[in-house]
């Protein structure tokens, strides 16, 4: 069939199956074939490589990544969509599309421990629950190629001191390179958005850019640090619930790194929180 990147198609497709958006899945198909083959290209997809999309929709960017792929794994939780791409993705064989949450899939299971290549159009409303997923769960992946709504897009690539760095980016750029590929306009999507997007590709780390004695415990303390941007950092963290160390310990490790005690959680990079980490770890 023709490709559904050309609008018409797209058209008579939701036409043909009387196709209802739906809102709580944050559907928003590709309609411009340019989008579609930059995208591709930012993933650097060959047919050495398998290929997991996360919703696939009615299959528009599927076409091109089966051509392009050895394997295809398309994870759709709309089971309305099936028997749309059971049409649109007849021709493929090298496709497999699975009707699931992709929150609830083993993906491990799923590609063994062959490396995939991640792909998606996602979902504005659970971008980060889907990215920061696919990283803490350590699945084989060894790039990320994803539209996200811009001002995420921004926020994964912002570094120490602007107003978009927060606890996203340190955790991105903990696990991987982020690089924003492209700005795509509300106009290249249907329905349209009332947001910019963004194509951004994140290049896993073969191993993390800093040495870390407990993940677990940077991330809280990350995340102390930008509940309430407005507080200091000894304040964010003494007050967090999930933490149990006193002003005076925090106060005691910014010394130690040389900051200030008046310090706010946005001025410090990746490694300094690394570095805090693993003072604070000794003071347990």
């Amino acid at each position: 069939m023709e490709k559904l990147s050309n609008p018409q198609v797209t058209i008579e497709i939701l036409k043909k199956y009387n196709f209802a958006f739906q809102k709580r899945f944050g559907q928003n198909f590709l309609i411009d074939p340019l989008v579609v083959e930059k995208i591709i290209r930012a993933a650097e997809v060959t047919k050495d490589d398998i290929v997991l999309e996360i919703g696939p929709g009615i299959g528009t960017m599927t076409q091109y990544l089966a051509e392009a792929a050895g394997k295809v794994y398309a994870v759709e939780i709309d089971k309305n969509l099936l028997p749309v791409l059971d049409e649109t993705l007849a021709e493929y064989h090298n496709v497999k599309v699975i009707n699931n949450d992709i929150l609830k899939v083993d993906i491990k299971e799923l590609v063994g421990n062959r490396e995939v290549k991640v792909v998606a159009n996602l979902p504005y409303y659970i971008t980060t629950p889907i990215i920061m997923g696919l990283f803490e769960n350590h699945i084989p992946a060894s790039s990320i190629t994803v539209m996200v709504q811009k001002e995420v897009a921004m926020r994964m690539q912002a570094g120490p001191g602007s107003k978009d760095y927060g606890a996203l980016s340190l955790a991105v750029q903990y696990y991987a390179e982020p690089y924003i590929v492209a700005n795509v306009p509300p106009n290249c999507f249907m329905p349209r958005p009332n947001v910019g997007s963004a194509v951004i590709r994140l290049t896993k780390h073969a191993r993390p850019p800093i040495e870390v004695c407990d993940e677990t415990l940077m991330f809280q303390l990350i995340r102390a640090s930008f509940n309430q941007r407005r507080k200091t950092l000894q304040n964010g963290i003494h007050n967090a619930s999930d933490l149990s160390f006193s002003k005076e310990q925090v106060v005691e490790a910014l010394k130690t790194l040389g900051l200030s005690e008046s310090i706010r959680g946005e001025a410090l990079t990746l490694a300094q929180f690394g570095a805090l980490t693993n003072i604070l770890k000794q003071m347990k």
